[in-house]
């Protein structure tokens, strides 16, 4: 087990999820959250085709063991459908500030589970560093929408809705935990991008259903007459589906699952910088600050 690839894959991953979060906030602000989400999984599962058949001679990776399949399939669909649906709802129902905050706790659950299934066992060192990952996140989400959350009256839903959304913001956490164990278990020596691959596939099938149950197929294919969000949802989907969850694929090859689930989950805080350049978006004390404390904690975990 290579850390220090390990490590910087998550750090790779990290900033590749920062794009995509951009890039599909503009799109999702022009096509909704359906359509984006099924366009995401479908591009990126023909940027990783094409990807196979050039490097592997082969569209799907039909050589990868059947073990691989079935892990990497239940990964997918935990990951890209049910953890990802759970968040968008708790965003509805309580906002993303609360949601986030909630979701900043994917790193330990992938600890505790990384040690109840894989046996992993983070050195006391990589603990100090996801503790500081960790907090620097909480202080820069808590201060990024305080005041927006106030604004926009989630604070007086009703009573039912709070706990529906806090118990979605939950699974999406615990989706998200889930997801990137069960990718260890799967993907073992396998390459990272056709583990993806394997992922995606099972995702794109798996939200394909979803749009059939709601009855959303028809927003889907009116989205892709949007020019300007069909290009700003390619741009995602190259940096998410495809490099971005390759390389997280291999930094939980590389390295405890715990240490990369926490580097990967410094998005809020690498946010910051390009959100104040495209969106003229006021940077606070309380930001810089905990972008300081997550940022000493990432550079802990990368010296482990």
């Amino acid at each position: 087990m290579n850390s220090s690839t390990g490590a910087l894959a998550a750090l790779g991953t990290a900033v590749s999820w920062t794009v995509t979060a951009l890039a599909f906030e503009y799109a999702g602000k022009r096509i909704g959250a359906f359509a984006l989400n099924f366009l995401r999984l479908f591009l990126g599962f023909l940027f990783l085709g094409l990807y196979c058949l050039v490097t592997r001679g082969s569209f799907l990776p039909l050589d990868a063991p059947g073990s691989a399949w079935i892990w990497l399939s239940i990964s997918g669909v935990v990951g890209f459908v049910i953890g990802d649906l759970l968040l968008f709802q708790a965003f509805i129902d309580i906002g993303s500030r609360v949601s986030m905050l909630i979701f900043a706790s994917a790193p330990a659950l992938t600890a505790v589970l990384g040690f109840g299934f894989l046996g992993e066992k983070p050195a006391g060192l990589a603990l100090i560093g996801m503790a500081l990952t960790m907090a620097g996140i909480a202080v820069v989400v808590l201060g990024k929408g305080a005041t927006d959350a106030a604004a926009s009256g989630h604070e007086a839903r009703p009573r039912r809705l709070r706990i529906r959304g806090l118990l979605c913001a939950a699974g999406g956490a615990l989706g998200q935990a889930v997801g990137l164990i069960l990718s260890k278990v799967g993907v073992s020596n396998l390459d990272p991008f056709a583990g993806t691959q394997i992922r995606v596939t099972a995702g794109v099938l798996s939200f394909a259903v979803v749009l059939f149950v709601v009855r959303a197929w028809k927003g889907t294919w009116v989205a892709l007459r949007d020019r300007k969000a069909v290009a700003s949802l390619s741009l995602g989907a190259f940096f998410g589906p495809f490099l971005g969850v390759s390389l997280s694929l291999l930094a939980v090859q590389s390295t405890e699952a715990g240490v990369a689930a926490a580097i990967m989950s410094i998005i809020p805080v690498l946010i910051i910088a390009p959100s104040a350049l495209i969106y003229r978006e006021r940077v606070h004390m309380r930001e810089v600050l905990g972008s300081l404390v997550a940022v000493s904690g990432v550079f802990i975990l990368l010296l482990g």
